[in-house]
């Protein structure tokens, strides 16, 4: 799927009450629920970045447990329903931006990044946007990644899922833990894991052009 019928697809989906059955459905429900513990794995976090935010509701969730927290999504309606949702918070940052060109100069502690790789283009794309992220991740910072399967991602017409992203984050990152969700039909089977930052300074995949 090219990259501008992607964005038109997510916000016709972000027009939706739940979009994606985040609040309601149950695999969801248990999803953000690991996700939260392994993000929340070494206690209060000064500063986080989510990214990929939907309509808020892990945002909601994680907002509580940080000093500050931003929030970057491609998607204008995801940005500005997320904020309505979490509005009783002061120290969230929005920032509509993809995730090739988003930095900071201050590093971060932990970085969230869920559902969010397989919508890129090609396996390039997703090692540029990893590379980007691991160069924001603060020394002993942790990076908590999650996705639906290989499988199921290609079954959506997306390059790759899970398993390929997660072995290209091992490159550099060192895996603390990992979880497997799956819930009643076939689309309902993702993998969520918890990486480290390591010694090493550089992150060794190159974008193809």
């Amino acid at each position: 799927m090219k990259l501008d019928e992607t964005h038109s697809s997510l916000d016709r989906e972000l027009a939706a009450d739940d979009p994606w059955q985040l609040d309601g459905n149950p695999f969801e429900r248990e999803r953000h629920a690991q996700m939260l513990r392994l993000s929340l794995s070494n206690g209060l976090i000064r500063n986080a970045l989510e990214v990929g935010c939907a309509a808020g509701a892990f945002t909601e969730k994680l907002a509580p447990n940080c000093d500050r927290l931003t929030v970057v999504d491609v998607a204008p309606r995801a940005i500005a329903r997320a904020s309505v949702r979490t509005k009783q918070w002061s120290h969230i940052s929005w920032v509509v931006s993809d995730i090739e060109h988003f930095s900071r100069a201050e590093p971060f502690e932990l970085i969230v990044v869920a559902e969010v790789l397989y919508y890129l283009r090609d396996v390039a794309e997703m090692r540029a946007a990893i590379g980007n992220l691991i160069r924001m991740l603060a020394p002993n910072g942790h990076l908590v990644f999650g996705s639906a399967r290989d499988a199921t991602c290609r079954r959506w017409g997306h390059a790759a899922g899970a398993e390929t992203i997660i072995a290209m984050l091992s490159e550099t990152l060192v895996e603390v833990e990992r979880v497997q969700c799956q819930g009643e039909s076939a689309n309902e089977d993702c993998l969520l894991a918890c990486f480290r930052s390591s010694n090493r300074s550089s992150f060794p995949f190159q974008s193809q052009s």
